[in-house]
């Protein structure tokens, strides 16, 4: 008898969940969409300041002009379930796959970094583009394409 594969479920995680976390969120669903890859994406921080707030404007304003839609994402703060719920947990940063390790329980998805994928030995990290200009969430965004090729192309 065959064993009908797992659903894929990604989870995407970062500080606050209204910069990077969401615009990885909005680019893979749109990607893997485009790919015809069936899988469910969701987004967390793992701080609470911004709980049911929408992305940073300008994360929304610098993946409109890649003609992804943001906009409907509310932040959320991670918990001890996503662990369960997830198939693929993805950290923008170092201190974020911390945070994780701390809260994950044990049998739990194991986060990883989501630049990992590119195997870049200089770029390991998404930087927050949070507290600097436009071309952050540029530089952000391109990041995130690169990754989410890698993911998807490592699904096929």
């Amino acid at each position: 008898m065959n064993e009908r594969p797992k659903e894929l479920k990604v989870l995407f995680v970062c500080l606050g969940n209204i910069c990077r976390s969401p615009s990885a969120e909005a680019v893979l669903r749109i990607r893997a969409e485009q790919a015809g890859v069936s899988l469910f994406v969701d987004s967390a921080g793992t701080g609470d300041w911004h709980v049911g707030q929408a992305p940073d404007k300008r994360a929304i304003a610098a993946a409109a002009t890649r003609d992804i839609d943001m906009r409907d994402i509310r932040a959320r703060q991670v918990c001890t379930e996503d662990f369960s719920r997830f198939t693929h947990i993805f950290a923008m940063d170092q201190s974020n796959v911390a945070a994780l390790m701390a809260l994950r329980p044990q049998g739990g998805t194991t986060p990883q970094l989501f630049l990992d994928l590119i195997a870049d030995p200089v770029i390991c990290e998404v930087p927050d583009p949070y507290y600097g200009g436009q071309e952050g969430f540029v530089h952000m965004l391109d990041l995130i394409e690169g990754a989410t090729q890698s993911f998807l192309r490592s699904l096929s």
